[in-house]
């Protein structure tokens, strides 16, 4: 099995920046596609952004130009930069990957961290 653990969300003021951080571990033969995806209260989760294997990624268009995703293959890490938050990025924040477990892939989640962007 493995697992996704985030870090890093909390309270910032309109303008400010947070970083997540996601870690994957286990027994982890290997990772294709790390993303972060983000549910508001009364909505659904959507997609902020993905990094793919190969090193391309996508992002969402409501967070591009002030978001960025990268990610740290040697540690399985997976990092999300936020500048210019907005009131809008509130959101509960979830790290999806797909992993390698043995001989079988399997699409894992974290438990979720809160970003609030308040002033």
């Amino acid at each position: 099995q493995a697992q996704l653990v985030e870090s890093g969300g909390g309270l910032v003021q309109p303008g400010g920046s947070l970083k997540l951080s996601c870690a994957a571990s286990g027994s982890i033969a290997s990772i294709g596609r790390m993303g972060w995806y983000r549910q508001a209260p009364g909505k659904q989760r959507e997609l902020v952004a993905i990094s793919y294997s190969g090193g391309s990624t996508n992002y969402a268009d409501s967070v591009k130009g002030r978001f960025t995703i990268s990610r740290d293959n040697a540690k399985n890490w997976v990092y999300l930069q936020m500048n210019s938050l907005k009131p809008e990025d509130t959101a509960v924040y979830y790290c999806n990957a797909n992993i390698r477990v043995g001989e079988r892939w399997n699409e894992y989640w974290g438990q979720g961290t809160q970003v609030t962007v308040s002033s």
